[in-house]
């Protein structure tokens, strides 16, 4: 890159990708998890979204909640939902995930479904129950926290078929997992900042190999970016006055998320 190129030109036909609701793949470092997601803006989901997902990432499929958005809400981070049970269940206490081998502590939250689907399952199914959230996500900016409570209970019931992930307070500057780079993306392309993502599964019992992710995303043209490229941006972004928020319009396009 040379002198003074601006390190979000390098991604930004990635972030064009996730304004028009594309799928990208985002592979987060050979020294954490190694692996790849496929990923989109929530807000753009739709039911072929999710079933390429489930069956070209085949891995667990989850939505992230932007920090913003999920301290209203009260949406409680699993390990301390189970810490506080842990009294009622020893179970929780025995189950104790303090050997995470890449992490410190899982972004895990609830799991969801829409008040109006079936099983909550289908692609459809869980189409709306993503879009749904999304959109309230994009209209939270200014909403009590009772009105939001509210408006969650109305709307979803858990447990259900979303996998909710709880993105950290200070988004990348604090934490760079797939959850963090995600979201750090959808706010720097100025959409509605929760991804919905799904972890590329290998046919050897492992995770996709990032050679192989690579490839398959040639063949299917999906844009293919690194977890590095992605710092190198949203350090610059932040330096820009990017700002870690949930405003956003109900078109998805996005509004008070940082100028740069």
């Amino acid at each position: 890159m040379s002198p003074g190129t601006n390190p979000l030109d390098k991604i930004g036909d990635v972030l064009e990708a996730f304004r028009q609701g594309r799928i990208v793949a985002v592979f987060d470092s050979e020294k954490r998890e190694g692996e790849t997601d496929l990923t989109a803006a929530s807000i753009h989901v739709t039911p072929k979204v999710v079933r390429t997902l489930r069956k070209d990432g085949g891995g667990l499929l989850c939505m992230t909640m932007p920090p913003a958005f999920h301290e209203k809400a009260g949406l409680p981070f699993l390990v301390d939902l189970f810490s506080d049970a842990h009294a009622k269940y020893p179970v929780l206490k025995a189950l104790f995930p303090n050997d995470i081998p890449y992490d410190a502590k899982s972004s895990f939250t609830i799991t969801i479904n829409h008040r109006k689907t079936f099983t909550g399952i289908t692609d459809n199914d869980r189409a709306l129950t993503i879009t749904s959230l999304a959109g309230l996500i994009a209209g939270s900016d200014g909403t009590p926290q009772d009105d939001i409570v509210t408006a969650i209970g109305r709307d979803f019931r858990a447990p259900g078929h979303v996998s909710l992930l709880n993105t950290a307070r200070g988004v990348l500057d604090e934490r760079q997992g797939h959850t963090e780079l995600t979201t750090g993306l959808m706010l720097m392309a100025g959409v509605t900042p929760s991804a919905t993502i799904c972890e590329m599964m290998g046919d050897d019992g492992r995770s996709l190999q990032v050679d192989d992710a690579k490839a398959y995303a040639e063949r299917n043209g999906i844009l293919f970016v690194r977890g590095r490229d992605i710092l190198e941006a949203w350090k610059w972004w932040r330096k820009a006055g990017g700002v870690i928020d949930t405003k956003a319009r109900s078109d998805g396009k996005g509004e008070g998320v940082g100028e740069v």
